[in-house]
């Protein structure tokens, strides 16, 4: 009985021990999500938790319980940020019948991230950039990036299928592709170069016909 006791009380406390994280992971992420407008607007070098907090609904002292500095809560950010981003295309992938289809709704969901998120993009390619620099945000750097080759590849392998082809690149080559027309886009745009997205859109356009 006593062992059984024992087993109980073990299994309660593991349980209230899960609860207890996934209220603070919970936390974390809703404070990621307060802090990626101020990120978004100032970049890395810019943004000190201070800010983050003064631009929020947040204490500073808040942030501060939740995160150990500024490179915790610019990677949590990131992370939540980019886990949304990769899923942006998979309804546009499941659902179309014909490459045109698939094309017109990738299309059309590119040219709305590029314009209603071009501040967080700015911030990705921020933090690519310092992860050269910083060894603190290299793993998830490396961890998302892979992510959005994946998200590339659904794209692309999906466009092959409906030509009854298979890619003729490798996943890595083709982000790479994407990658590097779409990395010049977001300056364009907060440039108020009214062309950025229409030519980012004929690019891919063009692109998409020789993947395979």
């Amino acid at each position: 009985m006593a062992r059984h006791a024992t087993g109980a009380a073990q299994r309660v406390a593991v349980a209230t021990e899960t609860l207890r994280d996934e209220k603070f992971n919970a936390r974390r992420v809703e404070l990621a999500e307060a802090a990626l407008e101020t990120l978004g607007e100032l970049g890395f070098a810019r943004t000190s938790l201070r800010e983050i907090a003064q631009n929020s609904a947040f204490t500073h002292g808040v942030f501060h319980y939740y995160f150990s500095d500024k490179l915790d809560l610019i990677c949590c950010c990131v992370r939540h940020y980019k886990a949304k981003c990769v899923t942006r295309y998979d309804e546009v992938v499941t659902t179309a019948r014909s490459r045109d289809e698939l094309t017109e709704g990738f299309l059309a969901k590119l040219a709305a991230t590029l314009r209603d998120e071009a501040r967080m993009h700015r911030l990705w390619y921020d933090l690519r950039s310092q992860a050269m620099f910083e060894p603190a945000f290299r793993k998830d750097v490396l961890e998302i990036d892979k992510s959005l080759e994946a998200m590339i590849w659904r794209i692309a392998t999906r466009y092959a299928e409906l030509g009854n082809k298979k890619p003729a690149s490798s996943p890595a080559a083709l982000y790479a592709l994407f990658d590097g027309l779409f990395q010049s886009a977001p300056l364009r745009h907060l440039a108020d170069d009214e062309q950025a997205v229409p030519d980012l859109l004929d690019e891919v356009r063009r692109l998409l016909p020789t993947i395979c």
